[in-house]
């Protein structure tokens, strides 16, 4: 099957990616709904070391690879820069890294996100494809870039000529609207690129957040709405996107950072860390996941 033809069962997990990579890449985005744990890591939390109970995050990850026909790697991802390249002989290793790169069909990479930003590649041409788990600190720190230098190792070929055949797909994550940082990330961002300016907007003293209808009520009692000074509200999409950018990829495609995109003001469809862990207790963990079919 190609990538857009899931089986009945993936599609209650969550919903095919959408974009023009080669019909051999099975790429998947899910969702909140679909699997077992009860709050508040209702119901599809794949992450394990969130306080869910054990037992319900293999039943959720067991009904994902079946689905996929996929043997997926999850990462201990700790927003660093590492990235895995996935192999047969590796498949089933715990292996600590924001990054993947998969040549070998039948393997797929894990991106597990809460709030960060999920980028999937996957070479026009040729049977490579990766995945990248991208906070602030893993863009700002380079996880982008050392994912595309680990695909043109692969591929044999120049950055450049790397960059100019990828397709890049950018999961959900914490909107603009929801964001906030402090002036240190911005800072950190501004100076390797001049013009990261424009992706931060600055928190006036009388200016609320805004989370949308929905989540207003869950975000305020997270305590995301509080105003304090010397805050900015951080385009995480838009920062990927000048990344991507400046290393030659145009191909790219998903969030455009409009609010069905965000994970914090989506309850009902999106895990979020920073609109959940201090409201209910804890958050679960979605996935972003891109492999080869196998042979």
């Amino acid at each position: 099957m190609d990538n857009m033809q899931f089986t009945n069962a993936l599609k209650k997990l969550g919903t095919p990616v959408a974009w023009d990579a080669p019909h051999s890449v099975v790429a998947h985005m899910t969702q909140r709904i679909g699997g077992v744990s009860t709050a508040p890591f209702d119901s599809l939390n794949v992450g394990d070391h969130v306080g869910d109970d054990p037992r319900a995050v293999v039943a959720n990850r067991s009904l994902l690879t079946q689905a996929l026909g996929l043997t997926p790697c999850f990462m201990t991802q700790v927003h660093g820069t590492h990235v895995h390249l996935l192999t047969q002989a590796n498949a089933t290793l715990s292996v600590e890294a924001d990054a993947v790169v998969c040549a070998t069909p039948g393997l797929a990479a894990a991106i597990m996100v809460a709030d960060c930003l999920p980028v999937l590649f996957a070479h026009k041409h040729k049977p490579l494809v990766a995945g990248a788990h991208a906070g602030w600190r893993g863009l700002a720190n380079g996880v982008l870039q050392a994912t595309v230098q680990t695909m043109a190792a692969q591929a044999q070929c120049s950055v450049g000529e790397l960059c100019r055949d990828v397709h890049v797909w950018l999961g959900p994550c914490i909107g603009p609207a929801a964001f906030e940082v402090g002036a240190e990330v911005r800072a950190a961002f501004v100076a390797q690129h001049p013009q990261a300016h424009a992706c931060f907007e600055l928190v006036e003293p009388t200016q609320p957040q805004l989370f949308g209808d929905v989540a207003v009520g869950i975000c305020a009692a997270a305590g995301l709405g509080s105003v304090r000074a010397n805050k900015y509200l951080a385009n995480l999409p838009a920062l990927a996107q000048l990344v991507l950018s400046e290393l030659g990829i145009v191909s790219v495609t998903g969030n455009d950072a409009s609010p069905a995109w965000c994970t914090a003001g989506n309850p009902d469809v999106y895990f979020s860390y920073r609109r959940d862990q201090q409201a209910l207790g804890g958050s679960g963990r979605m996935a972003a996941f891109i492999g080869l079919q196998a042979c």
